[in-house]
Order: C-alpha cells, then sequence, then structure tokens
C-alpha cells in the first residue's frame, strides 16, 4: 500500500509538513539523511517558542512530537523519483529500497556554494553568516562585513545598520555603487572597499580580518554574505520549472511544474528562514492533505 505522502527532508519544513499531515491521518514516510543545511550554525533563532535551540536538538524535540501520529521515519537519501501511474510515484532510496507514494513534498533545502576563499570554509556558520535576523543580535554592536555584489546588495547594508553601526560593504572587485547609492552609505557612515577580496583571517572559528588583494587588512569580527545557491542533485533530476532566480516554481497549492510533485521551504524562495520554512511546510501539507482528500471522496 502506497504511502499517502514521501516527505523528502526533515527540516522545519518538512517536519511540518509531516506533523500536519500526520494530525489529518496521513500515511506519511520522511526521508532525510546527510548534514542539516543548517548543521554549522550553533542555535536556531526566531522560531517563537524554539529561539536559540540547537539544531539537533529542534529535529529531535519535532520528531517527538510526531511520534503520536505514525509518522515513518527513514534515514536515507532518495536517489530517484519516477511516476509509476497517475498521480503515483516510486521513489529508490540509497540501499536499493524502493517505496511508492501518492504525492511528493520536496523540502531538502538548497546547497550553498562555498567560495574558494582562504579561511572562507573554517569560518562559515561560526563568523560568516546568510541572515542578520538569524545571528544579528548575538553579534551586535561589533565590527561587521557585508560582501556586497550588485546594487541591491549594497543598499541593504543601510538596513543592517539596525544591529551595529560598524559596517563596511566589501564589494569584491564588483562595480562601484551609483552616485546616489554612494552618497547615502556615506551619510549613514559606512565605508564602501571596492578592492577584491584574497583571504580572511581567524582562529577558533573567529575571524579576525579581511585581507584585499593588495595585501591590505582590515579588521572585522562578522561576515555576511549571501552565498551561491544551487538545487540538489535530485532536484534538478526531475526537470522542475524554475524562476528567474534559480528557485523551484510553485503554485497556489505549493505544487511544482510536475503535477503531484510539491515543494516547500528554502528550495522555493530567497527569503530563507527556520520559521519560514515551517510556514510554508504548514501551508503545503494543507494544500497535499486537501488534494487527496477529495481524490479518495471522488473514487
Amino acid at each position: 500500500m502506497p504511502y499517502d505522502a514521501l516527505i523528502i527532508g526533515g527540516g522545519p519544513a518538512g517536519l511540518t509538513a509531516a506533523l500536519y499531515l500526520g494530525r489529518a491521518r496521513k500515511r506519511v514516510l520522511v526521508c532525510d539523511a546527510g548534514p542539516a543545511r543548517n548543521a554549522a550554525a550553533h542555535e536556531v533563532h526566531g522560531f517563537t517558542t524554539r529561539d536559540g535551540i540547537p539544531p539537533a536538538e529542534f529535529r529531535r524535540a519535532a520528531w517527538a512530537d510526531l511520534e503520536p501520529y505514525g509518522v515513518t521515519r527513514r534515514e536515507a537519501r532518495v536517489h530517484a523519483i519516477e511516476r509509476v501511474r497517475e498521480g503515483g510515484f516510486r521513489a529508490r532510496l540509497e540501499g536499493g529500497e524502493t517505496v511508492e507514494a501518492r504525492r511528493i513534498l520536496l523540502a531538502l533545502g538548497v546547497v550553498d556554494v562555498l567560495r574558494d576563499l582562504p579561511g572562507y570554509a573554517e569560518l562559515w556558520g561560526e563568523s560568516i553568516f546568510i541572515c542578520p535576523y538569524c545571528h544579528g543580535f548575538e553579534v551586535r554592536d561589533q565590527a561587521w562585513g557585508l560582501v556586497a555584489q550588485g546594487e541591491h546588495m549594497v543598499e541593504h547594508a543601510l538596513f543592517f545598520r539596525g544591529w551595529s553601526r560598524d559596517l563596511v560593504v566589501f564589494l569584491d572587485g564588483a562595480p562601484a555603487p551609483p552616485p546616489a547609492v554612494a552618497e547615502r552609505l556615506e551619510r549613514a557612515g559606512i565605508r564602501v572597499e571596492p578592492r577584491p577580496l584574497r583571504a580572511l583571517h581567524g582562529a577558533a572559528g573567529k575571524l579576525e580580518a579581511v585581507e584585499l588583494a593588495d595585501g591590505t587588512r582590515i579588521p572585522r569580527d562578522v561576515l555576511f554574505v549571501r552565498p551561491t545557491q544551487r538545487q540538489t542533485p535530485l532536484v534538478e533530476s526531475l526537470g522542475l520549472a524554475l524562476n528567474e532566480h534559480g528557485y523551484v516554481q510553485v503554485n497556489e497549492l505549493f505544487e511544482t511544474s510536475v503535477p503531484g510533485i510539491h515543494a516547500a521551504g528554502d528550495l522555493t524562495t530567497m527569503m530563507q528562514g527556520a520559521i519560514l520554512a515551517a510556514a510554508d511546510g504548514a501551508r503545503a501539507a494543507n494544500a497535499l492533505n486537501r488534494a487527496i482528500t477529495l481524490e479518495d471522496a471522488e473514487r
């Protein structure tokens, strides 16, 4: 007997969707394997009642919540998905196991592509962050750097002043901002550094300085970046339609361009965060539950 829903990914989006579908009395399988996308982070922030919780503890608590609802868990990667009949899918898991499900929910996030810059990987998640809502409060009023390749990111620096007034915008060789934008930054006391980056220096996860191409070192405590992101190999293999930014396109029912395959969380949007992904998971689960229940009613 096939599962009603196969959820791929055990982060906030997938676990919240599993909770909603389990409470709706659907047969649910969650497949999750490998390190979580936020594995480098020490704490989850901005999630009501869970602010400051370590990611691993968040997942343990979520699975405890799921126990009464009969949700099945597999610690296994999904290597391939194929349609086996109208409205049904077969998924091949690592180890050769296959499972069938009426609907698929992709909730496995995106891949952050780390820069090939000396010191970058060692500082990722320790002193290099993406989201000020997630990490800004803990490093408030410290010496911040923002790697801003693009005019919209330069203007974003003004927003960062809510957490720190000591801010340097690193263009990393990108074109200088238009005069009007540069004037706004200057009035706000934000320094713009046009030279390319050569290395990051620090110890024990603590950033100490950003080294420029000519050897100049600018002392900084933390660095905020927007890394290049790509879809996981499984998502790429499905041939789903992507938007202009490379995220999976979904409709109001969180359904992708392939009928029966839904997606929620970070793989669908640049607006990323644990509580945002969880909200997407809840809305996607509602759409899946309605679709499955109505299909059953019409049989």
